[in-house]
């Protein structure tokens, strides 16, 4: 059967992007040659832009986090496709401020070539460009693992982080040891219970049979272990002892991210945000903030990861600033 609710034959991308700007017009600028999306608003003191982007698949990251206070620029790709780079290198053209350019990029080989061809395309047109790299999953953080740890629902919370900061009026180099100092304190961990609907045949892209992958990617990679399902305050738990060991060592705050995977009903994500602060305060964490929702999916796969990022003093703040975008909620600081 078709994957439902897509246009026939067709690729679902431009159509979703249009929609997206059509109900957002008021935050957002659609460029359909090559596609990419624009913030209408932005701080007056910003020097540095903010651009990101990545496959699709993935909404409400990256355009929903377009706007004051977090990105000025998207350059959204294929489903679980890096865009191209002639679309990143539009974006960046479009944001970039009398400081130049940083790109939040995602730990995956397409991104990572895709968004360096455009930085060196804008570094030969006279525009000072900087990467943070955010590599926050925990299950491939391993020596077989040829590129490292992917990049996944940290991405959210160096993208909130650096908005402030840029909103501050903070310089290119400035933003980019802030932001790579906030995704090497951060990490992640995902579970699955189903496959991510498969656009081909509309069927599960794997199946499970009842067990749990633990370790899966966003972008639908399997795990490299299934697990028999634990009870639900058990599963918590092990993943909570697995990020916080994860963690570098640093002060007792941290920010909490709970994020669906595309098919996790909020019900359920109430329920494990409960569980991990639980969790956490047992632990002897002090949490900052906590984000509950579903913010880095894998299309409509159901599951859920938690992020944590180990925060400074200083970081608080900015992570509470207000933003004004289409997806970023309010957030609960202490």
């Amino acid at each position: 059967m078709p994957f439902p609710f897509h246009p026939a034959g067709d690729d679902p991308v431009p159509a979703a992007v249009r929609g997206f700007a059509r109900a957002h017009a008021d935050l957002v600028a659609l460029h359909e040659d090559p596609i990419h999306l624009l913030a209408r608003h932005r701080a007056p003191g910003r020097r540095v832009g903010l651009v990101s982007g990545g496959g699709s698949g993935h909404e409400p990251l990256h355009a929903g986090f377009l706007g004051r206070g977090m990105l000025d620029a998207v350059a959204p790709g294929p489903v679980f496709t890096s865009p191209h780079n002639k679309a990143v290198l539009y974006a960046s053209r479009a944001a970039a401020g009398p400081d130049g350019v940083i790109h939040i990029v995602k730990n995956y080989t397409g991104d990572r070539i895709n968004f360096g061809i455009a930085a060196e395309r804008l570094r030969m047109e006279g525009v000072d460009v900087a990467r943070v790299l955010v590599d926050d999953d925990l299950a491939t953080d391993g020596l077989d693992t040829a590129t490292g740890r992917r990049g996944t629902a940290a991405t959210v919370v160096v993208e909130k982080i650096l908005g402030a900061a840029a909103d501050s009026g903070a310089g290119l180099a400035e933003l980019a040891t802030l932001g790579a100092d906030v995704a090497a304190a951060s990490r992640s961990l995902a579970v699955a219970s189903r496959a991510q609907t498969s656009m081909r045949t509309g069927e599960p892209a794997f199946a499970l049979d009842g067990r749990l992958d633990y370790g899966v990617g966003i972008h639908g990679e399997r795990a490299r272990r299934s697990v028999d399902r634990p009870p639900t305050e058990e599963l918590v738990d092990r993943m909570l002892d697995e990020v916080v060991a994860g963690l570098p060592d640093g002060p007792d705050q941290v920010v909490m991210v709970v994020n669906g995977m595309g098919g996790t009903a909020l019900l359920e994500l109430y329920v494990l945000a409960e569980l991990a602060a639980a969790g956490l305060e047992a632990r002897g964490l002090e949490r900052v903030g906590l984000l509950v929702g579903t913010f880095v999916p894998a299309l409509d796969m159901a599951g859920f990861s938690l992020t944590l990022t180990r925060m400074r003093p200083e970081w608080t703040g900015l992570w509470a600033a207000p933003a004004q975008t289409a997806a970023f909620p309010r957030t609960e600081t202490s």
